[in-house]
């Protein structure tokens, strides 16, 4: 055993950047992994799939980076009489570093294990996001500039022959998915529900997810209204009823796909009061009007630009019946091409502004909290 893995190690060293390289490489990874995970977020539409591609073919490379540090830091860890400070915060980076790595092929792979009201995915996310504080903290105690004798051309070449061979294992994986039966995946990672959790029979079959804190009482719907307000010629309150359609059912409707963000996806039909109709009642500023706000009774905002907002739609119907509470009820946003996150649920108020709202990204983290 121990030939064979000394034989490893030589072909190792065959391929490997200047230690200085790996350990900057792993932290440019990292960074890029948590900002590529993080704005796919934002993308549901494939026109976005480049920054999955991009996510996974850097985490793989990462992979391989890892194994490099931790073949060449083996002996130093194996020996806690040399450990220091930083050295308990830095194994626990490789911990947390492999654990990322591995849910998230896990996931990829058609694998997926809930840990309380968490996907896999879910747990990939939130080990991404630890690795930030540990990384820092580690380069606080670790930090040394590339040398010179570092920045050459090998390096450079076996850097990016790493890169390429992250990309080439992406694609094996994707087609080891498509062998496993998960081809039905979208281009975003997401799974057809009925995979990850139990689903409620009335007003929608699939699961109820709130962002953060996002959990109000049911809205009575005799006494709840919608407001229309900011840049319109006139003002608006509407009850239910004018929202929902007459007794034929919604003034509108349109097939679109809910992508959340823990993981999963359906397609469904959805019914409701056209956005573009509510503004074009209300008599919107068409000069100044560039965003249209929607806010829940939570206090959870999201803009969309006006041209998308008048094809977007508030739901009070999914598949032919009512919206229940937990997936929006009285009203919810659907606006396609969106992720789940953006489809603000328990809407109460819509406005026409003149320029967007930044404070939205921060009230997610805090809206629903007393």
């Amino acid at each position: 055993m121990g030939r064979v893995l000394a034989a490893i190690g030589r072909r190792l060293r065959r391929v490997e950047p200047p230690p200085r390289v790996v350990d900057w490489a792993i932290a440019v990874c990292v960074a890029c992994e948590v900002a590529s995970g993080l704005y796919s977020f934002t993308r549901g539409t494939p026109s976005g799939a480049w920054v999955f591609w991009l996510h996974s073919s850097v985490g793989l490379t990462l992979a391989a980076l890892v194994g490099f540090k931790l073949y060449r830091v083996r002996r130093r860890v194996a020996a806690p009489a040399s450990w220091d400070r930083f050295t308990p915060v830095s194994v626990l980076q490789a911990v947390v570093t492999l654990a990322a790595l591995g849910t998230g092929t896990f996931w990829v792979l058609g694998g997926n294990v809930p840990i309380l009201a968490w996907t896999t995915l879910n747990l990939h996310v939130g080990l991404g996001l630890l690795l930030v504080p540990l990384v820092l903290w580690h380069l606080r105690g670790r930090y040394h500039s590339p040398r010179d004798v570092d920045l050459d051309r090998r390096a450079a070449l076996r850097t990016g022959a790493l890169l390429v061979a992250g990309t080439v294992a992406w694609r094996a994986t994707e087609t080891a998915d498509r062998v496993l039966g998960g081809a039905t995946r979208r281009f975003t990672g997401s799974k057809p529900t009925g995979d990850l959790y139990d689903t409620e029979t009335e007003g929608g079959s699939f699961p109820v997810t709130s962002w953060v804190a996002d959990d109000p009482d049911p809205v009575d719907r005799e006494s709840w209204t919608l407001s229309v307000r900011g840049l319109v010629e006139e003002e608006l309150d509407l009850p239910f009823e004018a929202v929902a359609g007459d007794a034929d059912g919604p003034d509108a409707s349109v097939a679109a796909t809910l992508d959340c963000t823990s993981g999963w996806y359906t397609h469904q039909r959805w019914g409701g009061v056209r956005v573009g109709d509510l503004l074009e009642s209300a008599g919107a500023d068409d000069d100044r009007a560039r965003y249209v706000r929607f806010t829940s009774v939570t206090g959870y905002r999201w803009s969309l630009p006006v041209d998308e907002a008048r094809d977007a739609v508030l739901a009070t119907h999914v598949g032919g019946r009512r919206l229940s509470h937990g997936h929006g009820a009285p009203a919810r946003l659907v606006a396609p091409g969106r992720r789940g996150f953006q489809w603000v649920k328990w809407v109460e108020s819509v406005e026409v502004r003149e320029r967007g709202d930044p404070m939205q990204w921060l009230v997610t983290l805090i809206s629903g909290f007393d």
